[in-house]
């Protein structure tokens, strides 16, 4: 028997292949399925089942997609309706394939078809779970999401899931290996661990949401505790993963046509298209297309993009480093964002070669910044990390107005003020400036390095008095 973890480390997601006697299993596959229908040919083995730990909301899964590819069915937990076949498979369902076979574990709380599924070896012997998210690496999955889809409230979910792990998973032998589908880095939990599996028994010891003599009262209010809003498109791609969508076939062919200077301009007046430059943030601040905003590809790129750009259905054209183009389209697709419509040809050299206008973004680093503040200590400065990164430690007199929420938030800022933003690193500061700048804020300087390389200089007072931050929890 093989088991292989297919880890994404832009959506902390983990896909599995699973082999067993010429049979393959694939669980929460990507949008891309040919890597998983290549690996079986190059094995000489069949997909039986594409398997469904619940309806995600973080990416859009592969599943439609595999199934037709291969005639594997698709297949959820109890409750679970959607609007495709699939196969509904029931509590403790035996699922054979080769010589091993997966039990179905209903585990409703972060969704209410949440579903683990056991696998158990050619002798019966239970050595692995797939716990989808309702069991992490140091947490659990959140029981916020579905309050909308059920009317339950996150306690009352999160009642559920207590239950759930308590009767379903934490009653299996310790030595089983536990693998979710998420790891440190994705939204849809708040502690999970850089580890992407564990041993149960590891998990027992030291994950909080485990703990032997934890009440239930007691886990409701820990897990819901310190809950940040989820990222706007998680609803639209729940959507997506349980109505259906578009074959990555036919969303690559319509992205992945190279525009001249003229014709991108043509398309980008003529659609509204949002122009999305991937480069790397201190290229890109040098020169770039008027209005367009910078998300790099190199980084979180598609969690920022399902969080900033709230329409999936906007037309997409992108500015990219030569010969990455069919990347970026497949890794806006997996969060939803089916809609790009081209690329500029040549990049931003053919622009610049066309006499067309380009745009800065001005950079300071945290020695000048610094000087500037001890001259004069009313200047605006900008952190953009979230609440929890900022009540940690900031540069005394900051602001934090997190790059999550700034739509809802420029407007606290003035078209008129110089402001100098900076994140932890460098990459989130430029994705705010960028937004600011295409809706007309001129006064944006980013400070290079972000928070780690101001605190390097030791000319900045450090605090964690957070009294005076603007809108933190807006």
């Amino acid at each position: 028997m093989k088991i292989e973890q297919i880890y994404t480390g832009c959506l902390a997601q983990g896909a599995y292949y699973i082999e067993s006697d010429g049979e393959a299993v694939v669980i929460d596959p990507l949008r891309e399925v040919y890597p998983y229908i290549r690996k079986a040919k190059l094995n000489n083995a069949k997909i039986k089942y594409v398997l469904e730990t619940h309806f995600h909301a973080d990416f859009v899964s592969g599943h439609l997609d595999l199934s037709k590819n291969t005639g594997a069915p698709i297949v959820y937990g109890p409750t679970a309706n959607p609007s495709f076949d699939a196969y509904i498979a029931q509590d403790g369902e035996i699922l054979h394939f080769g010589k091993a076979s997966f039990k179905v574990l209903h585990t409703p709380g972060h969704t209410l078809e949440s579903s683990c599924y056991l696998l158990m070896d050619e002798n019966g012997k239970e050595t692995a779970i797939f716990s989808g998210d309702t069991l992490f690496i140091g947490d659990v999955g959140r029981p916020d999401l579905a309050q909308k889809a059920t009317s339950l409230t996150q306690e009352e979910l999160a009642g559920m899931l207590f239950d759930s792990i308590r009767k379903k998973i934490m009653t299996l032998p310790d030595d089983i290996i536990v693998y979710p589908a998420h790891g440190a880095g994705s939204a849809c939990g708040k502690n999970m661990s850089k580890e992407t599996s564990d041993t149960l028994g590891n998990q027992k010891k030291h994950n909080y949401a485990l703990r032997a003599n934890m009440t239930r009262d007691e886990f409701i209010k820990e897990v819901t505790d310190g809950l940040l809003p989820p990222p706007a498109y998680f609803p639209l791609n729940v959507m997506l993963n349980k109505q259906g969508y578009e074959s990555i076939d036919a969303v690559m062919k319509r992205g992945n046509i190279g525009l001249s200077v003229d014709d991108f301009e043509n398309a980008a007046n003529e659609t509204g298209a949002i122009i999305l430059d991937t480069r790397e943030a201190a290229v890109f601040s040098k020169a770039f297309i008027p209005n367009s905003i910078n998300i790099g590809l190199d980084g979180s790129f598609a969690p920022w993009v399902g969080a900033l750009i709230p329409d999936i259905f906007q037309p997409i054209l992108i500015v990219h480093e030569p010969g990455r183009e069919e990347e970026v389209i497949t890794r806006l697709a997996r969060v939803g964002y089916d809609h790009t419509i081209g690329y500029l040809k040549g990049g931003i050299e053919s622009w610049i070669k066309a006499g067309k206008e380009t745009d800065q973004i001005e950079n300071i680093s945290p020695e000048s910044i610094a000087d500037k503040l001890e001259n004069n200590p009313e200047l605006h400065i900008l952190d953009v990390r979230n609440p929890i990164e900022f009540e940690t430690g900031h540069v005394d007199g900051a602001l934090n107005l997190p790059l999550d929420h700034i739509n809802e938030q420029m407007e606290l800022l003035d078209k008129d003020q110089t402001y100098y933003a900076h994140c932890a690193g460098g990459y989130r500061s430029m994705v705010f400036a960028s937004i600011l700048k295409s809706r007309g804020y001129d006064g944006i300087v980013n400070i290079t390095g972000g928070f780690k390389a101001m605190g390097e200089t030791g000319k900045f007072k450090i605090t964690d008095d957070a009294s005076y931050p603007i809108a933190r929890n807006k």
